[in-house]
């Protein structure tokens, strides 16, 4: 099971953090694939690493998931390399406005999360999804998967900081996730989502690290601890996978339990 020798993952946001991560979790499993982010120096890098660590072939390319024409050159760049794409994993992301009160909450900053964390993912699975539907239909390539990275924060509320944006951002990702699903179901193509909790990454470690979120996790946190680098991948590899064809609309969250209580 969950072999991925000769299939294409399509990772936005891969140039740090979860979106990175995940990328070489696929490569550890075969998987040719394009990495996809506004800092083409780091993908470069990354590309290089990987197909030396793996052996598979990796295609960086500069993507603004932002930008309608951006995503379709990157598309159509994959097409050209590759000409098909198994899984794309939705992991671009960001946020402004955190730890600022609903009440004081600039709209600017609104729109500019909105945009970023979820009409971008609706973009991107507009574009590749009929891509890959044209691609099953043609019989280029046996199916598709899409996961979406949503965050506990879709899930629930918190106390730690405010991030009024996140939450709504992220909550619609989830509801996304299921009406795309419904939609692509008979087509051979799953959609899925992730949920993560807390996770160690290049920009939350210092903060994480703090006397006041150590605390944190273990009042918060069943495992008394935040995710380490490469717990998420098996997730993506799961729903990714081949063998997981009747698992669409899902959420799963990795999280130490922290939606469990």
């Amino acid at each position: 099971m969950f072999n991925y020798t000769g299939k294409v993952v399509a990772v936005t946001g891969a140039s740090s953090g979860l979106g990175k991560q995940m990328a070489e979790g696929f490569a550890e499993q075969g998987a040719n694939l394009v990495l996809l982010a506004r800092r083409v120096e780091r993908l470069e890098a990354s590309a290089k690493e990987l197909n030396e660590k793996y052996g598979v072939e990796v295609l960086p390319l500069a993507c603004d998931v932002t930008d309608d024409a951006s995503i379709d050159a990157a598309l159509a760049a994959a097409d050209e390399k590759f000409g098909h794409v198994e899984v794309l994993v939705n992991s671009a992301g960001g946020e402004k406005g955190t730890g600022t009160k609903l009440v004081d909450f600039k709209r600017s900053d609104w729109d500019f999360t909105m945009n970023l964390d979820l009409t971008s993912i609706f973009t991107m699975c507009k574009k590749f999804g009929g891509y890959m539907q044209k691609g099953i239909e043609s019989g280029k390539q046996g199916y598709g998967r899409i996961i979406n990275i949503a965050s506990i924060y879709g899930l629930v509320g918190n106390t730690a900081i405010p991030t009024i944006a996140y939450h709504a951002s992220k909550g619609a990702v989830v509801n996304f996730t299921r009406g795309a699903a419904a939609e692509f179901a008979p087509t051979g193509i799953t959609v899925n989502a992730i949920c993560p909790g807390y996770f160690y990454t290049e920009l939350t470690t210092e903060t994480l690290d703090t006397e006041y979120f150590q605390n944190f996790a273990k009042s918060t946190v069943p495992m008394q601890r935040y995710g380490h680098e490469g717990e998420l991948c098996s997730a993506a590899v799961f729903l990714g996978a081949e063998e997981s064809s009747y698992v669409t609309g899902q959420m799963l969250a990795v999280d130490g339990g922290y939606t469990a209580v």
